[in-house]
């Protein structure tokens, strides 16, 4: 007897898809899905006997989302409790990966252990090894060069935590500018494996040519490993989105490792005190101090003024910022090329930050797929499961097919919406239901369950 059947279930068949290939049999399927032992046992039109039964008629059962571009819980310094993990599984998020930008946010063991001390998060979580995290650690000053000493001593800390099942590496160019091309491949020389992964938060933003996107497409030429451009949006909405995807798509022909994740946000956020905000940065993006807004006491949802700015870069460096720079018309081409991933980069800090930490995915499927049909649903979907899922190897994740892990998010197309917005992370509209390995997570759109994920050590070829 299954444990679970699911009936008229509308869920998508990504058939033979490949990355940036249009028409490959991709639909949406009805049918009734049985699940057992956290497994999906049965996919078919008969109703097999089950302990439970949930009727899906007028929803969509999609794959669990993966969001392959977020940062974790600081556990060392705001306490052993899930912040951006539970806005993860509100939002449909099953599996997470973290990590990223070189700002991993803790030791990977520490990590570990606050999760099974915890017995369990919100969502299973994979994490990136961030060197950023590594060479401030050594007090490496950020417009300072590395020696040959400081880069060995970096190397050893993140082949340590490769050891400890760290899926990969991640860079945060801008964050440490004077890191060079050089340092990151001596960084990698040891990471042989093709299928770890591999993501830089870019040296600086595109506003006149694509000179930082190509060096992020050369890392990747350069390297065994997958190598993702993080966050495409922040980096290149500034009117020259057009011209970054022309280059990028014609390297992924060359270089299949080659990909990028982006979100559906026309404002980016990050640390007021970080180097993104030194002296020029108003002037690139041709705005003005209220165009920044800061998101924690004393300054919580306050616009800056010169004063504002200089008084939180100095004395609250650690406060996150929302910059309101760029363009949406780029952000909506970002997200309906056929290449490319959805992800968050969804970031807290005290229990506050972007709305994208708690609506990125529901966003997408609302408002660019349902409310102005920028992309099918199917295709939507498939950057948020399919995509995410075999760049990180999670082979039993991201499909419905019979022996996948049911990890499953149950949501409403005609009601799916974020809700949060820059003052207040609400919740989103319209996710019914969310299973992580068949047990239930979501109901109404409320948690019942946040300790069925689990930390998912680096996958390899399985």
């Amino acid at each position: 007897m299954l444990d679970l059947l699911i009936v008229n279930a509308l869920y998508p068949d990504f058939g033979n898809y490949k990355t940036g290939k249009a028409n490959s049999g991709s639909s949406l399927k009805k049918a009734n899905i049985g699940i057992m032992d956290g497994k999906i046992e049965y996919i078919g039109e008969a109703e097999p006997e089950a302990a439970s039964v949930f009727d899906a008629e007028g929803l969509v059962v999609s794959p669990g989302f993966i969001d392959i571009h977020m940062h974790e819980e600081r556990f060392t310094t705001e306490g052993k409790k899930y912040f951006a993990a539970k806005c993860m599984l509100e939002m449909g998020v099953t599996t997470a990966i973290g990590g990223n930008c070189g700002t991993q946010r803790q030791p990977l063991d520490v990590f570990k252990s606050v999760l099974d001390e915890l017995g369990g998060s919100p969502v299973n979580y994979m994490i990136q090894s961030g060197y950023n995290f590594f060479r401030v650690g050594l007090g490496v000053d950020h417009h300072e060069v590395t020696s040959l000493a400081q880069r060995i001593k970096i190397r050893d800390q993140l082949m340590n935590e490769i050891s400890q099942g760290a899926c990969g590496i991640s860079f945060g160019i801008e964050y440490d500018p004077s890191m060079t091309f050089d340092e990151m491949l001596f960084a990698l020389r040891e990471l042989e494996d093709p299928n770890y992964i591999v993501s830089a938060h870019y040296r600086d933003e595109c506003h006149v040519n694509t000179d930082h996107v190509d060096e992020m497409i050369r890392l990747s030429a350069a390297i065994k490993p997958k190598f993702q451009i993080s966050h495409l949006s922040s980096g290149s909405a500034y009117g020259i989105m057009g011209d970054c995807l022309d280059r990028i798509n014609e390297a992924m022909e060359k270089d299949p490792g080659l990909n990028y994740d982006t979100y559906p946000y026309n404002a980016f956020s990050t640390y007021i005190g970080s180097t993104v905000f030194e002296d020029g940065c108003l002037e690139g993006w041709g705005v003005n101090y209220n165009s920044i807004l800061l998101t924690d006491d004393p300054y919580r949802n306050v616009y800056c003024d010169e004063k504002i700015f200089h008084d939180a870069r100095e004395n609250y460096p650690n406060m996150l910022a929302v910059a309101f720079v760029m363009q949406e018309d780029d952000i909506r081409k970002a997200i309906v090329n056929p290449n490319g991933m959805v992800a968050s980069d969804g970031i807290m800090a005290s229990g506050s930050g972007h709305p994208r930490i708690a609506g990125t995915f529901p966003r997408v499927l609302g408002k660019y797929v349902r409310e102005e049909n920028a992309l099918p649903l199917v295709d939507a979907l498939r950057k948020i499961t399919l995509e995410p899922a075999d760049r990180m190897n999670l082979r039993s994740k991201g499909r419905i097919l019979e022996g996948c892990d049911a990890d499953l998010t149950i949501f409403n197309p005609d009601t799916i919406i974020d809700k949060a917005d820059f003052s207040h992370l609400e919740a989103p509209e319209g996710i019914e239901r969310v299973y992580i390995g068949g047990e239930l997570a979501i109901e109404g759109g409320k948690i019942v369950n946040d300790r069925l994920g689990r930390f998912i050590p680096y996958q390899g070829n399985k």
